[in-house]
């Protein structure tokens, strides 16, 4: 991390309130050459609050102030945020005198807060735990940031914000008597951003986390803490309802979800589809279309019945593949090699097995498959698979959502959707995102997307796929990153050669460019052969109208593809990261049937697109998650407890049914992932069922309290829960 915060005045040593509470920074009283920008941020300091100003930045842009102030008596920090919830998440970095901002040694604390709109955000000073901080400093890549809640931070009330990524056990080498700087920033900001802080107060009392009683498990050495992976793939050191001992307790879950699903047989008024056999009835077409039904948007199902898309991403045994390279230690049993077990060293999450590779990882397990052959016993996929099916439908699920088991998909016994990704020439000067993005004018980019239709045939020809996202999360940027990166590119690229001739046209002269952008190119091919960009404000018509056409030919290219090759097919877009630049949004208008985007939030209310747009919408992922069972992160969201989980879940979907344009969600994902982690770390307790195929049963009530009634909710036709307890 590299913060440039210089020497600047120095506030009142130790300013204080009546109460005895510290006050770090107050902007009634702050003077400005007490603050300072960082990382290229500006900021304004008048009518009572502190304004700051952030631009999209690889670095950590926010302000700092110093002082001289002892906090040796202070249990938490708040910030007082006014117009803080837009970007949502902020660190808090206190330090000392001689500490850097970053690096090994540094006496430096962080308490990343989420900055609600008009609150008062806080966060606790942890216990000094210096073995816990060991061991988590070997847990990487690991998500590590729920520990806190796992051993001292109070745990967040029910609707509650959670400090997503709070510091992992003790303070480190913060000495809290002399404590010279706070500051407060973004990190890494995808977007601009205007926030303000009215106040930073350290607060006194005697409840310090500390005097909490902290787990055995938080107190080892690192030896005895690892191995901290059981044979199932469980967390080692605690306990939890319906945790898996032994063989014997997988079969007994086995039996006891028979029982549930014998006499939870599905939604009834359903068609084969899951779509509204009750509802009303529309031309059948063969296949999937969209349409506005009294006001909001539905999908249509081949038989022409109204439908609305429920179900979860990643349908597969291998939630809980987990890489080994370089961690055999964390692991209390590996199955030898050549044993029968040995197996799942080589079961896959296929859809995600590349990202292993991109990372170099080379040797994983499957904990997730291990643990259904062991319940299952011989034949474990087939069984599995076809239970798959009939859990669905039983926990009111009509939908195997995007990077599930091709084989599952392919039993045509519940409608599923697919994604594949184009990997051709990219932009060479765009960085950022999962995968490089492509050159939409490149011959390649149409060649791939054709290639595409070819590789995934049998998905394209079967009646139960209803349609396809293409790419993932996309790195858009800014209404004129996509054309600066163009011209950051070399001589040949495709796009920058199409701008070159864009300007061409409608400068004719290159003088005249040069007067409009503030360049001095010598003649066209100048334009090509230099990759310095011009002044982005004298440029701004040129560039957000080229970045514009980059996108529309992004999604023109793929929608003309796919539709070559099954007209039948929906295009649901590429799955934004929960908001999307206009420009893109717009482009994708034009071409998608569906717009998609990932939404992690607790509900769907505040939700809309752009003004003039009216599209249907489609959540490609949701989760949230808890602490009280299973691995040590609960996902991007973290609730109370199972309980909680489930009562948010039936909130959420319930106000996705309730918005005129949302078709449906997806939740992320059917398991959990590995407590070891996936290729990049995440370990997350977001399934529906845990490491061991166990329902989590508090989830499996809320999915079938509002997905047996999931039409007659959207069709504001409230009825009694039918076949759900």
């Amino acid at each position: 991390m590299r913060l440039r915060c210089g020497m600047i005045a120095v506030v009142c040593a130790c300013a204080a309130m009546a109460n005895g509470d510290v006050v770090l920074f107050d902007a009634a009283t702050a003077k400005r050459s007490a603050v300072h920008a960082q990382d290229g941020a500006s900021f304004k300091l008048e009518n009572g609050l502190l304004t700051v100003t952030t631009a999209p930045s690889g670095g950590y842009p926010g302000v700092c102030v110093s002082g001289n102030w002892n906090l040796s008596g202070c249990r938490r920090v708040e910030v007082e945020f006014v117009n803080g919830g837009i970007y949502g998440l902020y660190t808090l970095r206190l330090l000392n005198a001689g500490g850097v901002p970053a690096g090994k040694g540094s006496k430096i604390f962080k308490l990343p807060i989420r900055g609600e709109k008009h609150a008062v955000i806080g966060a606790d000073f942890p216990p000094d735990l210096p073995e816990l901080d060991a061991i988590v400093s070997q847990l990487s890549p690991l998500r590590v940031w729920a520990i806190p809640y796992l051993v001292w931070a109070p745990h967040p009330k029910p609707g509650e914000s959670p400090n997503r990524r709070a510091p992992p056990g003790g303070v480190g080498t913060l000495d809290r008597r002399a404590v010279r700087q706070v500051a407060v920033y973004i990190n890494k900001p995808q977007l601009p951003h205007v926030w303000s802080v009215r106040r930073i107060v350290a607060k006194l009392g005697s409840d310090a986390p500390s005097a909490r009683p902290v787990p055995a498990w938080a107190k080892m050495t690192t030896d005895q803490f690892f191995p901290f992976i059981d044979e199932y793939g469980q967390f080692k050191h605690r306990e939890w309802p319906d945790k898996v001992h032994a063989d014997a307790d997988l079969a007994r879950q086995r039996a006891k979800e028979e029982a549930d699903l014998a006499d939870h047989p599905g939604p009834v008024g359903w068609d084969k589809w899951g779509g509204w056999a009750d509802g009303p009835q529309l031309p059948p077409t063969g296949g999937f279309s969209t349409t506005k039904w009294n006001g909001k948007w539905w999908i249509v199902d081949p038989d022409g019945h109204l439908w609305w898309s429920h179900g979860p991403v990643r349908v597969t045994p291998s939630c809980a593949t987990t890489p080994l390279d370089n961690h055999e230690r964390w692991f209390a049993r590996l199955p030898a090699k050549g044993s029968p077990e040995a197996e799942f060293y080589s079961t896959r999450d296929m859809l995600l097995w590349p990202y292993y590779g991109k990372r170099g990882l080379k040797s994983v397990y499957d904990f997730s498959a291990q643990n259904i052959a062991r319940k299952y016993g011989k034949g474990w996929y087939d069984t599995w698979a076809a239970l798959a099916h009939r859990r669905l439908r039983s926990w009111g699920c009509n939908t195997i959502a995007n990077s599930s088991d091709l084989q599952i998909c392919l039993m045509d016994r519940t409608p599923y959707t697919d994604r594949y990704e184009i990997h051709s020439r990219p932009i060479a000067g765009h960085k950022g995102g999962w995968w490089e993005f492509c050159d939409p004018f490149d011959p390649s980019f149409r060649a791939e997307a054709r290639q595409k239709t070819v590789d995934y045939r049998k998905q394209f020809e079967d009646p139960w796929c209803f349609g396809f996202f293409v790419d993932n999360e996309h790195h858009w940027g800014t209404a004129n990153t996509l054309a600066l990166s163009t011209l950051k590119s070399p001589a040949d690229q495709p796009c920058k050669r199409v701008f070159r001739d864009r300007m061409k046209t409608k400068y004719v002269e290159i003088a005249k460019l040069n007067t409009k952008w503030h360049t001095s190119y010598s003649n066209w091919d100048d334009f090509l052969a230099v990759t310095k960009t011009p002044d982005p404000k004298a440029a701004k018509e040129d560039l957000e109208a080229f970045t514009a056409e980059i996108a529309e030919e992004y999604y023109r290219v793929i929608r003309e593809e796919l539709k070559r090759a099954a007209p039948g097919k929906l295009y649901l877009g590429c799955r934004w990261a929960g908001g999307a630049p206009l420009f893109t949004v717009k482009a994708a208008a034009k071409y998608c049937d569906v717009l998609s985007y990932n939404i992690y939030r607790r509900h769907l209310r505040e939700f809309k697109l752009p003004d003039g747009i009216d599209m249907p919408i489609l959540v490609g992922e949701f989760h949230f998650g808890a602490l009280d069972r299973g691995p040590f992160c609960p996902g991007l969201i973290l609730l109370q407890d199972q309980e909680e989980r489930g009562r948010t879940y039936v909130d959420y979907v319930r106000s996705a049914l309730e918005h005129p344009q949302f078709v449906g969600v997806h939740w992320h994902q059917f398991s959990d992932q590995a407590t070891s982690g996936r290729f990049d770390g995440e370990n997350m307790q977001v399934g529906w069922t845990d490491v061991c195929d166990t329902p989590y049963w508090e989830t499996i009530r809320a999915l079938r309290e509002i997905g047996y009634n999931l039409y007659p909710v959207r069709a504001a036709r409230v009825i009694p829960s039918r076949g759900c307890d």
